[in-house]
């Protein structure tokens, strides 16, 4: 019988499919690690703004507290922006004629509201509230990362489910007292551990509730 398959055939589907299992791994990777990239998570990556606004500056600098500018972070969802009025209110009388600030004065012109950039913009199928994590002794770092060390605003956490989700399962390893939460430079103890346990059960902080899907997708 004469052979119908070349003798090198067997060769030839050996290295075939060791490429296409290669490349099936190589595409993964690839797929991996663009995934967790700084061009995929945006994290250390400053984002331009309409005014290069430093939380280095106003915070470290100043001292300006969070919520003389994000007013409802303590009570909303939301942590507000703050309006042009805001920024004025000291602005009209220092550094009134910087060329940097022109948008803010044309702003307040023209009545019509700065179009900031969202540095940490959740997807719009994922609900998060502001106050309750302050409520619970959740710290703006913990998220936001040490603000007060930014000339310009960017993440430092992907804000992906699995980062969320290491929180949600241990609170206490994050938790702290309430009068810290707007501390940028505090610290976790080293009885973190056990500080946050106590704050757990102190706070009422239902943390089996905490993984529940509803809790963030509604």
């Amino acid at each position: 019988m004469p052979q119908l398959f070349h003798r090198r055939s067997n060769t030839i589907a050996r290295v075939s499919i060791l490429a296409v299992v290669l490349l099936v791994t190589a595409g993964g990777w690839l797929l991996h690690a663009s995934f967790w990239s700084p061009y995929m998570t945006k994290v250390n990556v400053p984002i331009e703004q309409p005014v290069p606004f430093s939380h280095e500056h106003h915070y470290g600098g100043l001292g300006i507290d969070c919520r003389y500018c994000h007013t409802s972070v303590e009570k909303s969802s939301f942590a507000g922006i703050p309006p042009t009025e805001t920024c004025m209110t000291c602005h009209s009388q220092l550094y009134t004629d910087q060329p940097i600030l022109a948008p803010v004065r044309e702003s307040l012109a023209t009545d019509t509201p700065m179009k900031w950039n969202r540095v940490h913009d959740l997807p719009d199928f994922v609900f998060f509230n502001h106050s309750i994590h302050v409520t619970k002794g959740i710290g703006c770092s913990t998220c936001h990362g040490q603000v007060q060390k930014m000339p310009l605003m960017w993440k430092v956490n992907t804000l992906y489910m699995k980062w969320c989700l290491d929180c949600h399962r241990d609170p206490a390893k994050y938790i702290r007292p309430r009068e810290e939460v707007f501390n940028m430079s505090w610290l976790p103890p080293i009885n973190q551990l056990a500080q946050g346990r106590k704050l757990v059960k102190d706070y009422h902080v239902n943390a089996k509730q905490l993984t529940d899907c509803s809790m963030c997708h509604r």
